[in-house]
């Protein structure tokens, strides 16, 4: 599904990423692990195409999109959601899927058409909605929702763009043990029933032990270790560079 091969990002003379080598299998959910500041966010912007990496190459499904813009990198399945929430904060839970459905269609809610005219966007919205384990909040103004509720909406943006790969960027952060738990879920079922290939960061190690089948380790922007969660905890370089701190659990 992908496969990054040596690709690195430098910022002035701080090196981001170095010579990052991975492969993410169809169907499995891979964890980036490390650190602040190992360069994690930078890696997801890379494959997303965010950002543009200064040397090595990105395949999504066998194909080069080294030079391939973002936006068409979410056309072709990559979908990202980001660290800090971004929804849109007046507008219902339905209206926000129906828009983000509808940019993927490319319809147009017309001043002059009928809103059934558009019906189908409301219907995959909705199913988004029951997806995400919204569906009680349809008809709520996304800014009255909890914190774990606009996580879980966010992640419904980026369903909506139907898409291969999901790429998750510390979607527990600030979350409520059981908020996590509810978003854990979500993940499981989409991976298990969909067969949604998810890569995720995430300093919550409990939800990344929960989902996760193979783990990547990132330190001043190296990959240390590479595995299994069981091998990865058990990494004596692992241990002293990360999990020795004080991580969410």
């Amino acid at each position: 599904m992908l496969r990054l091969e040596r690709i690195s990002k430098r910022f002035g003379g701080v090196v981001a990423t170095d010579n990052v080598s991975l492969e993410v299998t169809e169907g499995e959910v891979h964890a980036l692990i490390g650190p602040n500041g190992a360069g994690k966010t930078t890696l997801i912007g890379q494959v997303c195409g965010s950002l543009v990496s200064d040397s090595g190459q990105t395949f999504f499904q066998n194909k080069n999109i080294t030079a391939v813009p973002q936006f068409a990198r979410v056309a072709a399945g990559l979908a990202r959601s980001f660290q800090i929430t971004s929804i849109f904060r007046r507008f219902s839970v339905l209206d926000n899927l129906a828009l983000a459905v509808q940019a993927r269609h490319g319809s147009s809610f017309s001043f002059w058409k009928p809103v059934s005219s558009e019906r189908f966007l409301f219907e995959e919205a909705g199913a988004i909605a029951r997806e995400i384990g919204l569906q009680e909040k349809e008809n709520h103004l996304a800014s009255t929702l909890a914190h774990g509720e606009q996580r879980a909406l966010e992640v419904g943006l980026a369903l909506a763009t139907r898409p291969k790969l999901l790429l998750l960027d510390e979607v527990m952060a600030g979350l409520r043990p059981t908020e996590c738990d509810q978003i854990v879920a979500v993940f499981r079922e989409l991976n298990r029933a969909e067969g949604l290939t998810i890569v995720l960061i995430e300093h919550v190690m409990r939800a990344v032990m929960a989902l996760a089948g193979r783990i990547v380790v990132l330190h001043h922007g190296e990959v240390i270790a590479r595995g299994t969660p069981e091998e990865v905890v058990r990494d004596e370089a692992v241990l002293e560079c990360y999990l020795g701190e004080e991580t969410e659990v």
